[in-house]
Formats: structure tokens, C-alpha cells, sequence
């Protein structure tokens, strides 16, 4: 039996996200995605006629969807914007720890390393405002001004990102987990 459009359209888009993670847009090849999401190549045209392109922003789309569900996981049960912030990053670090093979950003490992256009670097910048509005609508509810909110959610990601990067130069999720000790008092309202 075929598979259903979803499944085929989500095991090519989960495929292309791993394999863009693992080796960035210019290193993985169409032909890898479809032999390893045993999907035929009609199918990656009928979900993404733009093909590689196209999947790269759906690939995208979807990592960013897992990575505001850790943001939410994080910050749901804190008690404060501190305690969801750390457990944020003690979450990413546990990640970046158990799966070695996608240490690259989901997101820049996609859409930074691909075609140089504007649309790929709109998708991109519009990811990351979802991401540091989520950490926004967290921190206010737990209690900040929106200013003070607006910044600690900008700063948070702001050091998430570099602190991914410095994770991955070297090989230690510890980085994540120091993250921490930079919250300072610009966590204050």
C-alpha cells in the first residue's frame, strides 16, 4: 500500500531536516533525501515543486516547530523567567549531549548554507522572532514588564545561539549548561 500524502510529505521533510542538519544544504543531495526517505522523486515534486528549495524552508519550518516546543516545555512549569530560562538551556544541552549527528543548528544549517536569497533569509529571520516571542509571551506571563521581557527574551536567545556555536567548537553540551551564569541581573524586571 502507498503511503498517505502526509506520511510521504513528513518522512521527506524529517529526512532533509536531519540530513541538513548533519551536513548542511550544499552537502546533502536530493538523491540522498529520496533514498533515505524511500520516497519516490514524482513525490518530492507533487509536495515541493520548487524541490530542494522548497524542502529546505519545510525542513526548516519543522525543526523550528520541535525547538518552540522545548521552549515551552521549559518555561510552562517555571516558576520564574530564570527557572524556565535555565531549564531551556539544560534541555538544549541534553540534546546537543545525545545526538552528536546534528550539532548544527537547525535552522542556520539550512537556510544560511543555502542559495544566497532573500526569501530563505526571511524564513530564517522570521524563525527566530517566533522563537524570542515565544521566550517573550513566557516572560511575561511569569511576571515581567514587557520591556524587561522583550529584552531578556532577546538576550536569552541571543546567548542560546552562541552558545550553541561554542558547543559545538567544543564538542561539550557544558556550554549550554553554563549559559546560566550569563543571565545576570538583566533578568530582573
Amino acid at each position: 500500500m502507498p503511503p498517505t500524502a502526509p506520511a510521504t510529505k513528513s518522512r521527506l521533510t524529517e529526512t532533509a531536516a536531519r540530513l541538513f542538519r548533519q551536513k548542511g544544504y550544499h552537502g546533502t543531495g536530493l538523491a540522498e533525501i529520496l533514498a533515505e526517505s524511500g520516497v519516490p522523486k514524482g513525490s518530492l515534486y507533487h509536495h515541493f515543486p520548487a524541490g530542494k528549495a522548497d524542502l529546505a524552508v519545510a525542513a526548516a519550518r519543522w525543526a523550528s516547530a520541535g525547538m518552540l516546543g522545548i521552549i515551552d516545555d521549559a518555561f510552562t512549569p517555571a516558576a520564574d523567567f530564570t527557572g524556565g530560562a535555565t531549564t531551556l538551556c539544560f534541555k538544549l544541552a541534553k540534546l546537543f549531549d545525545l545526538y552528536p549527528d546534528w550539532r548544527g543548528c537547525p535552522i542556520s544549517s539550512v537556510l544560511f548554507d543555502g542559495p544566497e536569497n532573500e526569501s530563505f533569509r526571511a524564513v530564517a529571520a522570521e524563525i527566530f522572532e517566533s522563537w524570542r516571542h515565544r521566550v517573550e509571551t513566557h516572560a511575561l506571563r511569569l511576571g515581567l514588564a514587557p520591556e524587561a521581557a522583550r529584552r531578556q527574551a532577546e538576550h536569552l536567545m541571543f546567548l542560546v545561539q552562541g552558545g550553541w556555536t561554542q558547543a559545538r567548537a567544543r564538542q561539550s553540551g557544558d556550554v549550554l549548561r553554563g549559559l546560566p551564569a550569563f543571565f545576570g541581573p538583566l533578568t530582573e524586571t
